[in-house]
């Protein structure tokens, strides 16, 4: 299959096209959205009650290796939205259900990146700034914070970017069964390095939204299924609809 280029104005296309999904989707997009912002809510209640506030930037970080595991969802019902299909439940759960389990292949990889990414974290920040619980006033006044907040983001720019290469236009690739794990990985790749610069920009808003969206946790309930509704648009410019190939 033959990749579109991907420019500059396709992303501001995207996100308008991803609003009008969430505007059609939205009692069902929103409350998808809430079963991963529920237990978001919980771990920074945690954090907080630990007095681990430096952690939160890179628990906020940390949720990008894990969202590509649930755009399935997401896109099933972005799917319905394009058929004109009911869009409750059943939408999102087709979503799932029709994935290829290369998908599922893809998730672990997910789920290792995010442990290699909080193990280095939690190792860093015992380092820089120990297990005694920090208020917000002392961040000011502790350099070790400002060291831990600047290795950490740079640990997890190199693997979130890592990860957004493999996984931007794979996972919905794999939604539709449209290709193997590895051609899709592969096509994801040659896609975004092809177009490095719109890319890297997309990548870049994706991550800017999300994580400012998790430090102002109910405005992911909104930013999540807009984003992801917009992922779908993009990767539908940029690879339109074709044969579909049953393989894992």
């Amino acid at each position: 299959m033959q990749p579109r280029q991907l420019g500059w104005q396709d992303i501001g296309a995207a996100l308008r096209s991803g609003a009008v999904m969430l505007r059609q989707a939205r009692g069902t997009a929103l409350a998808f959205a809430a079963c991963f912002v529920l237990p978001g809510a919980l771990l920074m209640g945690t954090l907080l009650a630990l007095g681990w506030t430096p952690f939160l930037i890179p628990a906020a970080g940390a949720f990008m290796l894990i969202a590509p595991v649930g755009l399935a969802g997401f896109f099933g019902l972005a799917r319905a939205v394009e058929q004109g299909l009911p869009l409750g439940a059943p939408a999102v759960r087709q979503g799932f259900a029709g994935a290829a389990p290369a998908l599922w292949a893809l998730a672990l990889v997910c789920a290792l990146l995010f442990m290699i990414f909080v193990t280095d974290a939690a190792i860093l920040y015992a380092y820089m700034v120990g297990g005694e619980a920090v208020s917000w006033a002392a961040w000011l006044g502790q350099g070790g914070i400002a060291r831990f907040v600047l290795w950490g983001s740079v640990s997890g720019a190199v693997i979130a970017g890592l990860l957004f290469a493999v996984s931007a236009f794979s996972v919905p690739l794999l939604c539709e069964r449209r290709a193997s794990l590895v051609a899709a990985v592969v096509l994801s790749i040659r896609i975004i390095l092809g177009n490095f610069l719109p890319a890297l920009a997309w990548g870049a808003l994706l991550a800017g939204v999300t994580m400012l969206s998790v430090l102002l946790l109910p405005l992911l309930l909104l930013t999540l299924p807009w984003l992801a509704f917009a992922s779908w648009a993009l990767y539908r410019h940029v690879l339109p609809e074709g044969p579909t190939v049953d393989r894992v």
